[in-house]
């Protein structure tokens, strides 16, 4: 789920934006805003995806805002003013939108954010401390995590890291392409190659699918 925020002093674009949004299962409204100084406790307390920014506001102007927060979050401009783009795109943004904005544009827009994100979580990496030492590792290169009481057992293809923490710990920090499928294992989607009975089939090893996952894991990685 991608987050984002629509900050525009104009009430029909703010509405016109959201009932785009409104049509993508996987795009978030966290806050729909007129002044631009209200979004940023909202982008220090949370991690924000996409930022629908208008350029030409009272109080402080987008170009401004851009320049303060953090670079993990996309940058979409929306404005009537086609002067403002060679401005935008120096500010990094991801991409400009000149109103009024029709939705295939506004989607073309998405897809490069969805492309971007994908190709930032592919090279993210985790650093795993286990006893004295540090590893760090692709996310994408982990099969699955397994939980042996108080820590947890990173799966690699040629090895494994055993980290003092908790699955649940775990969890909410892991990309998208991870899953739960049972209160001992965390699964990487990408090397699922089966479902045999209630065990799923990772690089010939078996992972058990509790009854509390198995309807999702079905539904996720089988339809």
């Amino acid at each position: 789920m991608l987050k984002c925020i629509i900050i525009d002093d104009e009430e029909l674009a703010r509405t016109l934006l959201k009932t785009y949004i409104d049509r993508l299962d996987y795009v978030e409204i966290i806050a729909s805003l007129e002044n631009p100084l209200d979004a940023i406790p909202i982008l220090k307390s949370q991690t924000i995806d996409i930022l629908f920014l208008d350029i030409q506001m009272p109080d402080l102007k987008g170009t401004d805002l851009a320049k303060m927060i953090s670079s993990n979050t996309q940058i979409i401009f929306t404005t009537a003013y086609s002067e403002y783009a060679l401005e935008g795109f120096e500010l990094n943004a991801l991409d400009y939108l000149l109103k009024p904005i029709t939705f295939n544009r506004f989607l073309t827009a998405i897809n490069k954010v969805k492309k971007e994100s994908h190709s930032q979580e592919t090279d993210a990496t985790i650093t795993i401390k286990s006893g004295y030492d540090l590893h760090k590792i692709k996310y994408k290169d982990i099969l699955f995590i397994e939980s042996d009481s108080e820590y947890v057992i990173y799966h690699i293809d040629n090895k494994k890291i055993m980290s003092h923490q908790t699955l649940k710990s775990l969890e909410e920090k892991l990309p998208h392409f991870f899953m739960r499928v049972h209160r001992s294992f965390i699964i990487n989607k990408n090397y699922v190659s089966a479902l045999k009975g209630k065990d799923l089939l990772i690089h010939n090893t078996k992972i058990p699918v509790s009854s509390t996952y198995y309807e999702s894991v079905k539904e996720t990685l089988f339809s």
